[in-house]
């Protein structure tokens, strides 16, 4: 049997391989890809939060986000009139609806993570196609730039901080959300994303003036650490030490999700005020 580290291992990378065929193949790979990515992270959100409450209007949730994140789809790929995004709605309407019909109204706080959901998982997700149809095309490039320095971000929290920031005296970033996260994890973080910004700059893959660039890049490393531990709340209120285990090794979907569920949006809105999208 396969220790540990090699399942990580091999889960990791093909997850990494799908995600860059992903982004760069075709429309298609990457709506099916990111779609089956929102369902998963979606509903492991609101097994987290809902647990087997208000079954009904988890699934309203999962289509209110499945639907909007294709019908965008749609009209970034295919030209589809933006009239048909307002079909969202009902899907929204009917979560209300269906919550005052309801039998029994025990519990009736949680539908409103049915709502949170949308809005903290699914709306990120319904962005990224906007970012991949930059200039009219399919271009995963521009996406594939968020993730990589995300990644580069991660690996030099986790390096620095297992270096420098498990000592005594280390302070720690949130010791009430993460106890193991320290100041010097999030410095190597920012130091690294820093880095990868300023390669992918060098190499034609960030086609934007240097301080765009580099302004990016701690925004991403400073929005995914943020994103990180908003998810490490819910979790640990819920007493859930991973958000699921659909990847072997490594947790669930929206585990590996959490810091580009505040980062992509944080882009798009740098884009957007910079006129840069």
């Amino acid at each position: 049997m396969m220790n540990n580290l090699a399942v990580r291992t091999i889960s990791g990378v093909v997850f990494l391989a799908l995600m860059v065929a992903g982004m760069l193949f075709h429309p298609i790979a990457f709506g099916v890809l990111f779609l089956v990515a929102l369902y998963m992270s979606l509903r492991e959100f609101l097994n987290i939060t809902m647990g087997d409450r208000w079954i009904l209007q988890q699934k309203l949730s999962l289509l209110t986000a499945c639907l909007c994140f294709i019908l965008i789809m749609g009209h970034i790929f295919w030209n589809l009139d933006i009239k048909w995004i307002a079909c969202v709605l009902i899907p929204v309407l009917a979560i209300s609806v269906s919550t005052v019909l309801a039998a029994s109204h025990e519990k009736v706080e949680d539908v409103s993570f049915a709502f949170m959901g949308f809005l903290y998982v699914g709306l990120p997700f319904c962005l990224m196609p906007v970012l991949a149809g930059y200039g009219g095309d399919f271009n995963g490039i521009v996406l594939l730039n968020v993730f990589i320095i995300i990644w580069c971000s991660d690996v030099g929290a986790y390096v620095i901080g297992t270096l420098l920031g498990q000592k005594p005296d280390s302070r720690k970033l949130a010791p009430a959300i993460s106890p193991k996260k320290s100041w010097w994890g999030l410095w190597g973080g920012i130091f690294f994303a820093l880095i990868a910004a300023l390669v992918l700059n060098l190499v034609g893959w960030m086609n934007y003036t240097l301080v765009h660039c580099l302004a990016l890049g701690l925004l991403i490393a400073v929005s995914g650490v943020c994103g990180d531990l908003f998810e490490s709340v819910w979790k640990r209120r819920y007493g859930f030490k991973d958000s699921g285990n659909c990847i072997p090794g490594h947790g669930g979907m929206l585990d590996r999700f959490d810091s580009s569920l505040f980062a992509i949006p944080a882009v798009f809105v740098y884009l957007t005020l910079f006129g840069l999208l």
